[in-house]
């Protein structure tokens, strides 16, 4: 892969990663961390994409991957996370995000790629290979929480 393509791809996906990833793990610095492996990966492993939609997916799949694993460590299991950093945005933006981050993954990671990616629940199903059923019954499940728990507002807030 040439220096251009990677800087053009870095620059253009680079915060969509990092949003996926610090939804995932709560924690900026283990996202920003993660976000540097996906982009170390796609430049090592050169993987042929069919074109841009195939491009972003794979970005999604292999970041939410690499939270899994970041998840599943011992040091994580161990440790609690205490993140004051956050995306600069307006205050009610903020209650969202609080709010969506408290969702577990599976949730959380469908509610993201519909309302903040655009992508169809069809398209999900092939990003996150599963089917379109199940994402759908996440997406429900998933902004009925969401709704639930805006009513009672953020908890560490």
């Amino acid at each position: 892969m040439e220096q251009q393509d990677c800087r053009r791809i870095v620059e253009q996906y680079a915060d969509m990663v990092l949003q996926i990833a610090y939804q995932n793990l709560k924690n900026r610095a283990d996202a920003e961390d993660i976000t540097q492996e996906v982009f170390l990966r796609l430049i090592t492993s050169a993987p042929v994409f069919a074109g841009e939609e195939h491009q972003k997916a794979w970005l999604i799949r292999v970041t939410i991957n690499l939270c899994k694993n970041h998840l599943k460590t011992v040091w994580n299991r161990r440790t609690t996370t205490l993140d004051e950093t956050c995306f600069p945005m307006e205050e009610d933006q903020r209650e969202l995000l609080c709010a969506v981050c408290e969702l577990p993954a599976k949730f959380r990671n469908v509610i993201y790629l519909q309302v903040y990616q655009g992508y169809s629940v069809a398209e999900i199903a092939q990003i996150l290979g599963r089917s379109k059923n199940t994402v759908g019954s996440w997406l429900y499940r998933g902004r009925a929480k969401l709704k639930q728990q805006l009513k009672g507002g953020c908890e560490d807030e």
